[in-house]
């Protein structure tokens, strides 16, 4: 280990300060010191050893934890809110306090999400053109038809210029309501919710059953279970074979 050679952005993302990318830009503009010599070359390898500082800061590398979280309904995803809104960091205990989410849920809505201080994780799961399924199960108002399906997998304009796509099924009618099984590989705000009332079918409820390999199996709502290393190796090596078929 302590001979370990690797390259610079990929040390500075270790360290869970940033994603590779975002030491990519960091490195470009300057503010990257190894052993006090300012380092712009992307590609440079250093030593575990090595002291590597941005701006003033040293950064060191930290281990990685990845958790499933089933976050309820009335809590927002993210650190901190301006409006003063309960956020899901007040009801996760402190020892994950300070992962960070793998894109989001709003309020209103339950189920998986997954946390972690790794930031090339966290980008690769969520960047657009990867393309990470995720499997939502929805109640909507309303009975939706198959023409509606239609419409949802050719693409629903949800914004001016934005287009949302999904792949939907029907899993049964609930009186005068329709529960659906959906699938986004889109990552829009709001997204399924603009779609259905859209089609005059608004959401009653909405959950994130899966994410990729990762679903809720296990957990209860408000429960959160680490991920095992086995498994973290098995989520990378699916996302290396999204990112292959996306270059394609």
């Amino acid at each position: 280990m302590a001979n370990q050679k690797l390259r610079l952005n990929k040390y500075i993302a270790s360290t869970g300060y940033c994603s590779r990318r975002k030491a990519d830009e960091y490195i470009e503009t300057g503010k990257v010191r190894v052993n006090g010599v300012v380092i712009t070359e992307l590609g440079h390898i250093i030593s575990i050893k090595d002291r590597v500082m941005i701006g003033n800061e040293i950064i060191k590398p930290i281990p990685f934890v990845y958790i499933r979280y089933y976050k309820p309904a009335g809590y927002i995803t993210t650190m901190s809110d301006e409006k003063g809104r309960k956020t899901i960091y007040d009801i996760l205990p402190e020892e994950v306090q300070n992962l960070k989410p793998v894109g989001r849920l709003d309020k209103d809505s339950t189920g998986l999400l997954i946390l972690t201080n790794d930031g090339d994780f966290i980008n690769e799961l969520t960047h657009p053109a990867i393309k990470v399924p995720k499997v939502y199960r929805v109640s909507a108002q309303g009975k939706l038809t198959v023409n509606d399906l239609e419409k949802m997998e050719k693409g629903i304009e949800i914004e001016k210029g934005q287009i949302a796509y999904a792949l939907a099924r029907i899993i049964e009618f609930e009186g005068k309501n329709t529960v659906l099984e959906m699938v986004l590989h889109q990552g829009l705000n709001r997204q399924i919710r603009k779609m259905l009332e859209s089609l005059g079918h608004p959401v009653i409820s909405l959950k994130r059953m899966s994410m990729g390999p990762v679903d809720l199996q296990g957990l209860k709502r408000g429960q959160f279970k680490y991920i095992k290393p086995k498994q973290v190796n098995e989520i990378k090596s699916y996302i290396k074979k999204l990112i292959k078929n996306a270059s394609k």
